[in-house]
């Protein structure tokens, strides 16, 4: 009712006059700041220019160059004829001849007062106030002749919209607030402080930030400072693209008109923000709530003991193999290794080893504390694996850090001992075929980061595959180490299928193909010192200048053995594991090598003492990872491999997996039924990914309750046979020696599916790497490396999630082991060193009790200042229900692009829509938003009604693309 004169009044004025105003192009933005008195006097203040958001918000204010004399002053006088007392805002276009063009009267002051306020010395607000009271302008000491512009001031509004997003605002809690402070900066806040609730049915400003100096430059200098000191977290907000402005040599020494932010689309490349404190806490409370990340084997806490770094000696470390190859290149490596007098190692304790013994799990942030010992005490040997194989997955997959990063940085700590991958010929590091240029791109990608030698096979010993990863490897620079995989026994005169003939035929073949070593690599532990004698003896007599590298496990506790056999017989290199970490299923006694064949002429000339200290290291560690260690199921190893022949990381898996589903006592028949399976499929050679082809089938037999017979006989054509069995059968890891009696035919399981005939990968189109970067940076922003280009041509999926788990909880590799599977216990202080020289001190308080939606506050001290995060509690959310999120890998899910109310939905289920086309209209924070359809298709469900209210990303509908 109170409203209802003062409208009806407002209607009656209005006519239906249309007021005509000059175009002017390119011009500048001009509010005047004003006060007027009833004694028809008024002050001319500060005539600013002003800088336009996208979403038509003042941006940022200062002085203007042109002064208020060319105004037309007469429009100044128009105020008085109505009798106006206040402060006011006369607002101008002011074009580039300097000439001023009435726009309107604001009867207040305006944000950018402030401005005026730094620059004159005058208080405008206590101003207007004491004119409200009677007092006139002289009386306040405000004439025309006292008004002085002095320096230069700037006004910043800092507010919670995202300019990558067209300015869209930005809405949630502050879980930090911290402004930036300093000589010459004034902050005029609104409701910002930390625990603060941004909805979007208010204005997004936080606070506006002033800055003044002597001059432009000055003023501009103390604002960047002041913004780059500001932490705002849990929402977006516009600071990036201020300090963008800022930098701007435009904005810095010539008039900005409203066109700037147009013509210097520059201004939205912006840094992203890393937060990585922040996430990281988001993270230690998500573990404190609900548990480890990471998929855990077995119910085992690491060990609370932290391991004891050895002593490292100052300075650089001695010379190495990789000096010599540095200095040499490929050949004259191999010609050293050949020279070299006693026996050398490559230890494995960096990949195979806890790949066998931990489930691959030993994170980046364990490997780096040793690495400086290894390179100082072993500089002498052959190599260090440390990369390839099932680490490059599972880097990313289970333990969220980068495998480029590991190899990067373990490079820096050892610049002397050469690097070991496991390259799975033209599977790369995969498990599936590639395209040619995907393989030889990763070569050449792993080259210049630091890796040296390429060990090349094919779990099917396939020549064409393998000779496609050898010419990758040779190209890109490495040194080719050509790996025969090795089963049966060629001692055993009855097996004749991978006879002694065999390995020296495809020896034959590879020595053609270029190798510059050859490596024989057992992976179930077969060979023993008789089988070890013939099969290098042989090798050795036929070849002599090559170097040799043999491989084994010690699966059947034989490998010491087996591998000084091998040496005696003419063998370079074997592989050994740290003492702490072999043994079982992984490599050979370090320690036990060295002693054996010390005072010999195949000594190592490796300290005993030495590999102690190193042992020790490894034993403190492997607690931490308890989790994960065989030995939680497994006690020993067994020689019932040399029937089974189960490789050994796959046995230390099928032992898992046994018992996590209640089968531990079935383990014998789980062994026989890998046996099994291994001659129906034809006696395959046993390395991943024909491994997992063997255990799958056993695996399926077992659960089914399948003899030999009826998989082999008449019921194949009724089975379900596992997705990696059928595609084996079609040829997609290669070619066996033989074909085996599943199925006989291979159409009783194939049915009316091809069969690739020749190498896989070589049909396969070339990957275009410049669309799949493109893709990649649409998807994650700017910073994305020909690094990650490669993990994404390998593993799409799990870089995928990857970088999104990373995007939520930020640098988690620089946690501690324990800190990362268990999280930090109540009152626990730690330190996290993000980067060198930024070490985060932080201290676990408590976590809260379970709010309505589902969620526990966990409190933290960071660096002495309490922070708090809120994590959803994964039990109770099983009860609750929400809406669901739009997926961005999902091309056709619509997600809403800001917080806001749904105020209309254009389109219904069925109708077809073309890219661009609208389909809904939010609103949040004064401002709407239509969300356009990203592909042509047919709309197939909408999630949302009018006036449901979304949180940014929530799913509005779902669209199929158009075929």
């Amino acid at each position: 009712f109170l409203l209802y004169l003062p409208y009806r009044s407002a209607m009656r004025m209005l006519t239906g006059s249309c007021y005509i105003s000059p175009y002017r192009s390119v011009p500048v933005i001009s509010p005047l700041q004003v006060g007027y008195e009833n004694a028809n006097r008024f002050l001319l203040y500060l005539p600013l220019q002003v800088g336009y958001e996208n979403a038509n918000r003042f941006l940022l204010y200062l002085p203007l160059q042109v002064g208020y004399e060319n105004a037309n002053r007469f429009l100044l006088y128009l105020p008085l004829q109505v009798g106006y007392e206040n402060a006011g805002t006369v607002e101008f276009l002011v074009d580039k001849h300097g000439k001023h063009y009435f726009i309107e009267v604001n009867s207040r002051l305006q944000v950018e007062h402030t401005v005026t306020e730094e620059v004159t010395d005058v208080d405008l607000v206590h101003a207007q106030l004491r004119v409200c009271e009677g007092r006139s302008l002289p009386e306040l000491g405000l004439t025309q002749e006292t008004i002085r512009v002095n320096g230069c001031a700037i006004q910043c509004r800092v507010t919670t919209e995202d300019p990558a997003r067209g300015f869209q605002p930005d809405t949630g809690r502050l879980e930090v607030f911290r402004s930036g402070e300093g000589m010459g900066i004034r902050l005029d806040s609104a409701s910002a402080f930390p625990g603060a609730v941004i909805s979007p049915h208010y204005d997004s400003l936080l606070v506006k930030v002033i800055a003044s100096g002597k001059d432009m430059s000055t003023a501009a200098a103390k604002m960047h400072r002041a913004l780059s000191e500001f932490r705002v977290r849990g929402v977006k907000t516009n600071i990036p693209f201020l300090q963008n402005v800022l930098s701007n040599h435009q904005f810095l020494h010539s008039t900005v008109d409203t066109q700037f932010i147009d013509e210097n689309q520059n201004l939205f490349i912006m840094k992203p923000v890393q937060n990585r404190a922040q996430k990281l806490l988001h993270y230690l409370g998500h573990v404190m709530v609900n548990g480890p990340t990471t998929p855990i084997p077995v119910k085992a806490k690491p060990s609370s003991i932290d391991p004891v770094i050895p002593t490292v000696p100052m300075g650089e470390p001695s010379l190495g193999f990789r000096d010599v190859l540095l200095r040499e290149g490929p050949e004259g490596f191999a010609k050293a290794v050949r020279a070299h007098p006693g026996l050398l190692f490559m230890d494995t304790t960096f990949r195979d080893a806890h790949q066998s013994l931990l489930a691959t799990r030993v994170r980046t942030h364990d490997l780096k504390k040793i690495a400086p010992y290894v390179s100082h005490n072993f500089n002498n040997l052959f190599s260090l694996e440390n990369w390839g194989g099932a680490t490059f997955d599972v880097a990313m997959r289970f333990l969220y850090e980068c495998p480029w990063k590991r190899l990067q940085e373990l490079r820096t700590l050892v610049p002397n001992v050469p690097f070991q991958m496991l390259l799975r010929g033209a599977n790369a590091v995969g498990y599936t075929n590639y395209p040619d240029n995907a393989v030889f791109k990763f070569c050449e990608v792993a080259k210049e980061n630091g890796m040296d030698i390429f060990r090349v096979f094919d779990s099917l010993n396939y020549l064409p595959n393998m000779i496609l990863g050898m010419e990758a490897a040779g190209r890109a620079g490495g040194v080719v180490e050509a790996a025969i995989s090795y089963t049966g026994d060629v001692s055993d005169p009855m097996r004749q299928k991978y006879s002694l003939a065999y390995y020296v035929k495809l020896t034959e073949e590879l020595m053609k193909a270029g190798t510059h070593v050859l490596c024989i690599k057992d992976m179930a532990g077969l060979l023993k010192p008789e089988s070890s004698r013939i099969l290098i003896s042989a090798l050795r007599d036929r070849y002599p200048d090559v170097p040799i590298h043999v491989h084994t496990h010690d699966t059947a506790g034989a490998g010491v053995a087996a591998m000084l056999a091998c040496a005696e017989a003419g063998a370079d290199v074997v592989d050994v594991a740290v003492d702490s970490m072999a043994g079982m299923t992984s490599q050979p006694s370090m320690g036990a090598m060295v002693a054996c064949t010390k005072g010999t002429k195949l000594d190592t000339g490796i300290a005993l003492e030495k590999v102690f200290d190193y042992s020790e290291y490894w034993e403190v560690t492997r607690g931490l990872y308890a989790p994960f260690d065989c030995t939680a199921t497994m006690k020993s190893g067994n020689a019932d491999v040399y029937e089974n022949e189960i490789p050994g990381g796959q046995y230390t898996n099928l032992h898992f997996q046994a018992h996590s589903m209640g089968l531990g006592n079935k383990f014998k028949q789980v062994k026989k039924s890998y046996s099994e399976a291994n001659k129906l499929l034809g006696d395959l050679i046993k390395v991943t990914p024909s491994s997992k082809i063997v255990g799958d089938l056993a695996q399926f037999m077992v659960q089914n309750n399948l003899t030999r017979e009826e998989v082999c006989g008449g019921k194949a054509d009724e089975l379900s046979f596992p997705l990696s069995v059928v595609e084996f059968l079609q040829g997609h890891i290669g070619i066996p020696v033989y074909d085996g009696c599943l199925p006989s035919p291979p159409s009783q399981v194939l049915k009316s599916l091809p069969r690739i005939e020749g190498r896989p990968g070589a049909t396969l189109p070339p990957l275009d790497f410049d669309a799949l970067e493109a893709g990649l940076r649409l998807l994650h922003g700017d910073d994305i490396t020909q690094e990650d280009v490669m993990s994404a041509a390998m593993y799409p999926k799990v870089f995928q999630e990857y970088k999104e788990f990373t995007g939520s909880f930020g640098p988690v590799d620089c946690l501690s082991t324990r800190l990362f599977l268990d999280g930090p216990k109540i009152a626990e202080e730690f330190q996290v060193e993000i980067e060198r020289g930024k070490t985060l001190h932080i201290k676990a308080l408590a976590v809260g009790d379970l709010n309505k939606t589902g969620q526990r506050g966990v409190f933290f001290e960071l660096n002495g200042q309490l922070r708090s995060v809120l994590v959803k509690d994964n039990v109770a959310m099983k009860e609750m229900k929400f809406h669901p999120k739009a997926l961005k890998s999902v091309r056709g899910q619509v997600g809403a692009p800001m917080p806001g109310k749904v105020i209309e939905v254009k389109v219904e289920p069925g109708q077809k829509v073309e890219k661009g086309q609208p389909l809904c209209v939010l609103s949040a924070m004064k401002m709407e938003t239509v969300v356009n359809s990203p592909l042509t298709g047919v709309v197939t469900v909408i999630h949302v009604d009018t006036d449901n209210s979304l949180e940014g990303d929530d799913l509005i509908l779902e669209i199929t693309a158009e075929e």
